[in-house]
């Protein structure tokens, strides 16, 4: 997870030195990154690890039903900050919700 964040700095840094303005970017979206990096990573490591074939449903399950909670904690946690809520820090914020929703259940 720690991987997309800073990926998503360096797109962010990329983008202004070019004169780009920043594009919205929501928490379905920062799912949906995360989803995908998973599947490539575990279409090529997930046999090797042991994982089950049905793992990237279930996280997509999870991810499906915490999406409102998470869309309201990290929109909550963004306006507290008083801090830019570009791509990165939409990444962390979600990211942290949702372990933090898994850890609830």
């Amino acid at each position: 997870m720690r991987d997309l964040v800073e990926q998503a700095e360096q797109e962010v840094l990329a983008n202004e030195r070019f004169g780009f303005s920043p594009t919205p970017y929501r928490t379905d979206q920062a799912i949906s990154d995360l989803l995908a990096l998973l599947d490539d990573r575990i279409e090529s490591e997930g046999i090797q690890v042991g994982l089950p074939e049905n793992v990237i449903h279930s996280l997509w399950s999870i991810c499906n039903e915490a999406s409102a909670h998470l869309s309201d904690q990290v929109w909550l946690e963004g306006n507290l900050d008083h801090q830019a809520v570009g791509k990165a820090r939409i990444r962390q914020l979600t990211y942290r919700a949702l372990i933090d929703f898994i850890e609830m259940r």
